[in-house]
């Protein structure tokens, strides 16, 4: 089987005054090697639909599944696990830990697989190193540009080596010139084992996906595919 994440009409509702319905019974199937774009209108539901993938929130109703596996959202210890091993998340402001370097933010997220800290430096220095910021690594990101800073977030989230890239507004608070650069590194990642997921407002970085996919009034649908 060539999916690695579906849905099965997944509901997710929010509560204030009034119940508030954000994605509607979505049955979608995500498969391997293939970069997806969400679009959609603000508070169409594109972080919602990350924050239920990364397995941070939990729908109102329906199926998750990643691999075969269905999703149980009690067993949080074992999505906790499921996170640091199979799933990378890249935010839009870069999340960097501002009191650690750059080195620190990275390899703390390989911790969270074991406690070896000499092969977590270590994964980290090489990824670090594949990014082209080998010599900003003991920089804090307060010192660090937004590219680099951004960068640095993608070799956090790549430095375990996920199946799984989510992405919300991943270039929001880049400039053009910089934004293109994390999309060809974006770009650079797709392989045959994993899928990338993004949400973006720009029309051009949507376009380049694989699936362009768009949310709008709590459905999904494909509105284009390479594949």
């Amino acid at each position: 089987m060539n999916n690695l994440i579906s849905l099965d009409k997944v509901s997710k509702f929010f509560f204030t005054n009034s119940r508030i319905r954000v994605l509607n019974k979505i049955t979608y199937n995500f498969k391997k090697g293939q970069i997806y774009s969400l679009v959609g209108p603000s508070g169409s539901g594109k972080s919602t639909l990350l924050n239920l993938l990364s397995l941070i929130d939990k729908p109102s109703s329906g199926i998750i599944k990643i691999g075969n596996n269905k999703i149980s959202f009690l067993d949080t210890d074992l999505n906790d696990t499921i996170r640091a091993n199979k799933i990378g998340i890249i935010y839009q402001q870069n999340n960097l830990l501002p009191d650690f370097t750059a080195l620190e933010n990275v390899y703390l997220a390989r911790l969270s697989i074991n406690n070896n800290k000499k092969k977590a430096v270590h994964d980290a220095t090489k990824i670090i190193k594949k990014f082209g910021l080998l010599k900003r690594m003991n920089h804090y990101p307060a010192e660090l540009s937004g590219g680099e800073a951004q960068r640095i977030s993608i070799a956090r989230a790549l430095v375990n080596e996920p199946e799984i890239i989510l992405a919300d507004e991943p270039t929001g608070s880049l400039d053009h010139d910089t934004a293109k650069d994390v999309f060809k590194i974006l770009q650079k990642l797709k392989n045959p084992n994993r899928i990338i997921i993004y949400a973006t407002h720009n029309r051009f970085f949507a376009n380049i996906a694989d699936y362009k996919l768009e949310l709008i009034d709590g459905n999904i649908k494909t509105i284009n595919a390479r594949n």
